[in-house]
């Protein structure tokens, strides 16, 4: 069996293009407060935008975005078809996932408020799970783009407190978890509020009786809240 010696390969690299797709639904006036959701990993845009329709307040436009890596889902009942999910972020090379999500986020937001589909200064962003710290990545990036940010059952940033690309914002920050999430438990996410304030000034940090999920419960805060930051 041959080995491959190091020194004899080089190692490049090329650029190709791929398509993101995403779904939106408009308000009855023009242009709009618009409430993007972004799901968490395995699951796709019709389940974010399931939950944007579920939170939004009327008069909202929402927008779904998908994520870019696809892969089989194992059917939930026995014999079932295999179904397609999606995620945000592979092991390889991860600053290249976060690259595409900044780009797809301001080309899908470009794209809405040119068309008068969305009003610039009142756009949300949602996320669940995995595209939770992402979104944070996003917010505090580009600390000028947003109104508000929603993170839920998710984490912050790995490197919040050595990445220097991380601004302060006038962003409204809410973040919602679970006392009984597996992933994301009290232990893990007693220091978020203090962090979040390190960057935004109106940061909103809320336990619900919940395991890693969207209850009920937290639907409604989120509605009101919304409400409350469109003036």
């Amino acid at each position: 069996m041959s080995t491959i010696d190091k020194a004899e390969v080089t190692a490049r690299e090329l650029s190709a293009q791929i398509n993101l797709y995403y779904d939106v639904i408009p308000a009855a006036t023009r242009p709009a407060p618009l409430l993007i959701a972004l799901h968490g990993y395995g699951a796709s845009k019709w389940h974010a935008m399931r939950e944007a329709k579920l939170i939004a307040p009327e008069g909202f436009a929402l927008a779904a975005l998908q994520g870019p890596h696809q892969h089989l889902r194992e059917p939930k009942e026995k014999g079932g078809p295999l179904r397609f999910g999606f995620g945000w972020l592979t092991n390889f090379r991860p600053e290249e996932s976060v690259a595409v999500h900044h780009r797809a986020l301001l080309e899908m937001i470009d794209a809405l408020t040119d068309e008068c589909f969305a009003d610039r200064d009142r756009i949300f962003l949602l996320g669940f799970s995995q595209s939770c710290a992402l979104n944070y990545r996003f917010a505090f990036t580009h600390p000028h783009v947003l109104r508000g940010v929603i993170g839920i059952a998710g984490g912050l940033p790995g490197d919040w407190e050595t990445n220097a690309a991380y601004k302060e914002t006038s962003a409204s920050v809410l973040h919602l978890a679970g006392t009984r999430d597996e992933y994301y438990g009290p232990e893990r996410v007693a220091g978020y509020a203090d962090q979040l304030r390190m960057r935004a000034r109106d940061v909103e940090f809320r336990n619900y009786d919940a395991a890693h999920e969207i209850s009920k419960e937290m639907r409604a805060d989120i509605r009101s809240w919304l409400s409350e930051r469109l003036v």
